[in-house]
């Protein structure tokens, strides 16, 4: 039979390295356009889908809680996000993304063209195809 050979998972491993990395390095140089660190940025980004509280965004962000008070209060100084008391527990405070955090983060990912470009390329079914993989892999949790 011939045909490509099967692609193990460390030949994916090692794609999706190449793939974060070309990524991370636009989003980078995107955040830095808009005077904000990458950290900056992501927290945006992670805000982008629905307000967190501090834990939660640290431990999305995979850094530790002193780290993200600093970031959150440089966002907030800049106006991009507020604090706000958790309606559940007052002793939480959830940080929501502002009207200019959200033309800023929108901004960030109008100004990554190496991105868009790489995915522009794709076909209507090629892009559906990756959202559905992407999706699986990293987003759908398996059922129990």
């Amino acid at each position: 039979m011939t045909g490509r050979p099967r692609v193990d998972t460390a030949q994916l491993m090692e794609l999706l390295s190449v793939s974060l990395g070309a990524y991370y390095g636009d989003f980078t140089v995107a955040a830095a356009s808009e005077n904000l660190t990458a950290s900056q940025g992501k927290a945006l980004t992670v805000l982008r889908r629905g307000p967190a509280a501090m834990n939660a965004l640290a431990e999305t962000l995979t850094c530790d809680a002193s780290n993200m008070t600093g970031i959150v209060d440089r966002l907030e100084k800049r106006g991009l996000v507020r604090r706000e008391p958790s309606a559940s527990d007052r002793r939480v405070k959830n940080v929501v993304l502002t009207a200019e955090g959200e033309s800023v983060t929108d901004a960030i990912r109008a100004k990554m063209r190496a991105t868009q470009d790489g995915l522009d390329r794709l076909s209507d079914q090629d892009r559906d195809s990756l959202y559905t993989l992407l999706e699986r892999v990293f987003v759908a949790q398996p059922a129990v």
